[in-house]
């Protein structure tokens, strides 16, 4: 059996399809965990889901947009028939901004990000409540940013649904720690995924923050590196702690 107790335990996994969420869903369900993979791209959702079963795990996959909430009720409706209850939580999927300063920020770009960063996990932290307070115990594992930390590391609209996300962290942990429910995130430095950043170098937010990102910054990191800590925070290992945020990056938070 699992030492991080999460044998048996049904898990969400929020931008499964690629990258982190791809890493967390993967090593999640070796630990024995069964794991929902949700994302909007169905061909990556359904190739995490394959590479699960091909090793050995259990898996399903739930396509759609998370800012929805139909697509929200779907996801933990799901969840709950298939696992029989829904014990860790991972709120990972998250877009770029375009690195803009907020003078450069249009509406579609501070919607946009605001929406998928941090509306969606709202949304889906709010749906899955209800069945870990009947359980009396969850673990809900938020992927934040160096961006969460700092005013140097992105955008205007990136950097605001970042904090946002270490607040939401921070007050669920205290709302509910009496309920048997934790709450942590990751802020992850610099990683190798698939996500894209559409910036003009010209620009002046871009032209900033590439300043401080360059001069900063230790090695990239991996999406499997990056997994092992929300692995970590999801399980019994971390049965103590509570409304922390994890910097994953090479010391990038300790300049």
């Amino acid at each position: 059996m699992s030492s991080t107790g999460l044998q048996g335990r049904g898990v969400i996994v929020t931008g499964a399809g690629s990258g982190i969420g791809r890493a967390a869903a993967l090593k999640l369900a070796a630990e024995g965990a069964k794991v929902l993979a949700a994302d909007l791209n169905r061909d990556g959702a359904e190739e995490t889901v394959k590479a699960v079963e091909d090793a050995g795990g259990d898996a399903r996959a739930v396509v759609g947009d998370l800012s929805d909430q139909q697509v929200v009720d779907h996801v933990v409706a799901t969840a709950v028939e298939a696992f029989g209850g829904i014990d860790v939580l991972v709120n990972n999927a998250g877009i770029m901004d375009r690195m803009s300063a907020l003078g450069e920020t249009d509406d579609s770009e501070w919607e946009r990000v605001i929406r998928i960063n941090l509306t969606a996990p709202f949304l889906l932290t709010r749906a899955v409540l209800p069945h870990m307070l009947s359980a009396g115990s969850g673990s809900i594992v938020f992927t934040a940013s160096e961006a969460g930390l700092r005013g140097s590391a992105a955008g205007a609209a990136y950097t605001a649904s970042k904090h946002g996300i270490v607040g939401l962290v921070k007050n669920l942990a205290v709302m509910y720690r009496k309920q048997g429910i934790r709450a942590n995130a990751i802020a992850p430095g610099p990683t190798m995924t698939s996500i894209q950043v559409d910036a003009s170098a010209e620009a002046h937010g871009p032209a900033l923050i590439g300043q401080f990102i360059g001069a900063n910054i230790g090695r990239m990191g991996t999406a499997e590196e990056q997994a092992d800590a929300i692995v970590f925070l999801a399980s019994d290992a971390a049965a103590f702690v509570n409304g922390a945020i994890l910097p994953v990056d090479d010391g990038w938070a300790a300049v």
